[in-house]
């Protein structure tokens, strides 16, 4: 039966929002919480981008949901060893409740550093390498690793869960689902695509979960939450791997320069239709996913749980339950 989340944005909201956010998801009848991990919003507009695992560890004290990250880049900003640790340290403190949502990331959060941004292809052998120091390093056994993008000497986690967090690999096109079926625990993507289930599932994915999202924006005024959303995420309408590589938000203000309304109109459930809003998360469902988390853009809300409570999340169980 599919998972219905709520994913919390570290790009729009301050960390006080998101805890506050966890609390009425939790209680509107949310089944899961999925965080962003950003360095950058992805434009001024948004204007937050808190440091994931802090806000991991203070989730794990204000709500008993499990928490996933839609995902972390664990290849350049940070080291995979780092990583490990963060992930281990999450998984205990959510008492096993941790699932670590993973990818090649954006140059808008990776290039900080100055290190170069390299082509798809690298970054998924990178992340494939990544992949391997993490799982060895959540065996507790002390590790040393000499590859062809990172070195780890004499290495060793000392606080670990009683199972290593499983590890969902992100990607968007069938190369990158089948890499996600030989190396991962489970499947992101952020369509809803029943081609790229069926890839990531035979390339060796079998019944792992696969996990998805979409943003939203309720409100009695859809006009008015159009423009909301046109203001605040005109860069989820940007086309191909232009959000892999611009390396700013200036860069993505620019782009966003192109986005209308009325494609957001038409991207973008807005209002307070539950039909729609039925509609718009059962597809991912219907496509064969496991999990699918759901974003609010915009102040309101207070009104969204209200909604998703008494409207949305009742009939979206009853038609997983058929």
């Amino acid at each position: 039966m599919t998972t219905y989340g709520y994913f919390l944005s570290s790009e729009e909201f301050t960390p006080a929002e998101l805890l506050s956010q966890a609390r009425a998801a939790e209680q509107a009848g949310f089944q899961a919480l999925a965080i962003s991990d950003h360095f950058h919003p992805w434009n001024d507009e948004q204007g937050q981008s808190s440091f994931v695992w802090s806000m991991i560890g203070a989730l794990s004290q204000v709500t008993s949901l499990p928490v996933t990250t839609l995902v972390t880049c664990p290849t350049v900003r940070m080291h995979p060893a780092v990583n490990a640790q963060a992930a281990a340290t999450a998984a205990v403190l959510t008492e096993g409740r941790f699932r670590f949502g993973i990818g090649t990331g954006e140059a808008l959060n990776e290039h900080i550093l100055g290190d170069p941004w390299p082509e798809a292809p690298q970054r998924m052998e990178m992340l494939e390498e990544a992949v391997h120091v993490m799982r060895r390093l959540f065996t507790g056994e002390q590790v040393t690793h000499r590859g062809a993008h990172y070195t780890v000497q004499n290495a060793r986690l000392y606080t670990l869960p009683d199972e290593p967090p499983p590890l969902y690999v992100s990607g968007f096109g069938p190369q990158a689902a089948a890499l996600a079926g030989r190396i991962g625990d489970g499947f992101v993507t952020m369509t809803p695509d029943a081609d790229l289930v069926g890839q990531f599932r035979r390339a060796g994915g079998g019944q792992n979960p696969v996990i998805g999202g979409l943003k939203v924006c309720w409100s009695h005024d859809r006009a008015q939450a159009v423009k909301t959303v046109h203001r605040l995420w005109p860069n989820e309408q940007l086309p191909g791997e232009l959000p892999q590589v611009l390396p700013t938000p200036a860069h993505f203000e620019q782009a966003s320069g192109l986005v209308t309304e009325e494609m957001v109109a038409g991207a973008v459930v807005c209002g307070d239709d539950k039909d729609a809003h039925v509609g718009a998360v059962k597809e991912f469902a219907d496509a064969g996913f496991d999990e699918v988390y759901v974003n609010q853009i915009g102040p309101d809300q207070q009104g969204f749980f209200d909604f998703y409570r008494a409207e949305v999340l009742p009939r979206l169980q009853d038609a997983a339950r058929r």
